[in-house]
């Protein structure tokens, strides 16, 4: 093949390597969109039902020792995680202006947020920062 050949083939191969660039980028913001929304509707289930006085806050314990018990595939869902779940769920379950941004971060992204922000407004100001900047964790820990 001669050299213009190549450029061409080369000019192809990285049309094709785009699409599939762009295509992974898309399904990562599904899958993380879907993850945010699980730990969204665990954190309210669990509010729920600790606010309604069903649960005391030891099921939350329960709950993580019965899901690594009987479902030990399922990783993440920890005493910790758990709670940080019911927290992510009541500091925005009010706020129609930030619950969507929520769902456009990394869960990483988020908790850094929600443990380092103290205020709401700076929680707003942070959300809309890393969505635009596209920060990861180590830019937005800075």
């Amino acid at each position: 093949m001669n050299k213009i050949d190549n450029k061409i083939l080369e000019q192809s191969f990285s049309e094709i390597a785009e699409m599939i660039k762009s295509a992974r980028n898309k399904v990562f913001k599904l899958v993380n969109a879907e993850l945010i929304n699980l730990y969204w509707n665990i954190g309210k289930y669990i509010s729920k039902k600790v606010e309604s006085s069903e649960w005391g806050m030891s099921v939350v314990d329960n709950l993580a020792d019965y899901i690594e018990q009987s479902y030990p595939e399922l990783k993440g869902f920890n005493r910790r995680n758990l709670y940080r779940m019911k927290q992510f769920y009541e500091t925005y379950k009010n706020n129609s202006k930030l619950s969507p941004l929520v769902r456009e971060l990394s869960w990483t992204n988020n908790l850094v947020i929600l443990s380092r922000a103290k205020t709401i407004e700076e929680k707003e100001f942070y959300l809309n920062l890393s969505i635009k900047e596209k920060y990861a964790k180590r830019e937005l820990e800075r």
